[in-house]
């Protein structure tokens, strides 16, 4: 394991479905020797279900993996980040940009008072690394990894969903942003690209930064 010394620090890595997130939260974890802190996609009984019915089981979706995350998010507040570096492979945030495209408007009016209750205790990153890419990248990004509660995601959803991250993050002042177009970008095979791309999350701490590799 690479175990480069830096200040410790902790970022959220965010974007949509298919946009590399863990693959960069586990690689950067391993070169600042940080731990990792994952979403818990697998752990939610009502996901499978989501996808075959998506106004059905939205709200339960939803409030499922808020809670979840919530706890998470509790943990990193507990921890010592002046020992270790936490690399997380989502923002609290996640969940509410999720719900704007999921929820009538009578489940948002409740799911937004609870999620502004939870976000107020949490603690902020010191930098969000927003990966972004065309829907049709993503489909086909997700169709090659054949995970089976996936299936049921179709390319209309995912355009919905990028631009509702993109109306997000166009207004995101509460940290540093850095700002990844991943459509034509493969740091898992590049080494090259994921070296620049690590040194901008390492050194960007101010404002909002675009960073496009072609």
């Amino acid at each position: 394991m690479s175990s480069e010394k830096h200040h410790s620090l902790y970022i959220a890595i965010d974007g949509p479905i298919g946009a590399g997130k863990t693959t960069l939260t586990h690689r950067l974890a391993e070169d600042l020797g940080g731990s990792v802190l994952l979403e818990p996609v697998e752990q939610n009984p009502f996901l499978r279900d989501f996808y075959k019915d998506r106004k059905r089981y939205a709200f339960k979706t939803q409030l499922f993996f808020l809670l979840n995350r919530y706890q998470q998010q509790l943990e990193i507040k507990q921890r010592d980040l002046f020992t270790q570096s936490v690399v997380c492979d989502y923002t609290f945030a996640k969940d509410w940009i999720f719900s704007r495209i999921n929820l009538s408007a009578d489940e948002q009016e409740l799911y937004d008072k609870v999620f502004d209750l939870l976000d107020d205790q949490l603690p902020k990153p010191d930098i969000v690394v927003y990966l972004k890419a065309e829907a049709d990248v993503l489909i086909k990004r997700i169709r090659s990894r054949q995970v089976d509660f996936e299936k049921g995601i179709t390319e209309d959803y995912l355009a919905d969903l990028t631009d509702a991250y993109s109306t997000y993050f166009l207004n995101h002042n509460e940290t540093p942003l850095l700002v990844v177009d991943t459509t034509h970008l493969n740091f898992v095979q590049h080494h090259d690209e994921y070296e620049l791309l690590k040194k901008d999350i390492l050194s960007h701490r101010q404002g909002t930064k675009h960073l496009i590799l072609r």
